[in-house]
C-alpha cells in the first residue's frame, strides 16, 4: 500500500520563510513588498492553480488569482482581507508574471 503524500508545512525563522517537503527544502520566492505585507507563493505549489499567499506579523492568506478570489486566511481582519483582496487585484499582472516565468516548463 502506498504510503499518503503529506502536504508541506510553511515554518518561520527569523523572519525567512521556508517550507519543509517530506525529504526537501523549498525555497519561498518574496514576489513583492507592499506596506506591512509580504507577497509570496512555496516553490513546490506549481501543479496548483495560479495563487499567491500574503503575510504579515503572522497572519497569513491565500488569493487564487484566476479569477481573483480568497482562498484561506488566518489572523487577518476583515476590513484588512477587503484591502489585501484590492491590493492583489492591482497587482494581479505582476502576480501572473511572477508565477508563470517561476513554474514556466523552460525553468
Amino acid at each position: 500500500m502506498q504510503r499518503a503524500r503529506e502536504t508541506p508545512k510553511p515554518y518561520i525563522l527569523r523572519r525567512f520563510w521556508f517550507c519543509l517537503a517530506p525529504g526537501q527544502a523549498c525555497p519561498v520566492p518574496t514576489v513583492a513588498r507592499i506596506g506591512p505585507y509580504r507577497f509570496f507563493f512555496f516553490s513546490n505549489e506549481g501543479s496548483e492553480p495560479a495563487h499567491i499567499h500574503v503575510e504579515r506579523d503572522g497572519s497569513l492568506a491565500k488569493f487564487w488569482l484566476r479569477p481573483i478570489a480568497l482562498a484561506s486566511w488566518s489572523g487577518f481582519t476583515s476590513h484588512e482581507l477587503r484591502r489585501l483582496t484590492g491590493m492583489v487585484s492591482e497587482n494581479r499582472s505582476r502576480f501572473e508574471e511572477a508565477w508563470d516565468e517561476f513554474f514556466s516548463p523552460e525553468r
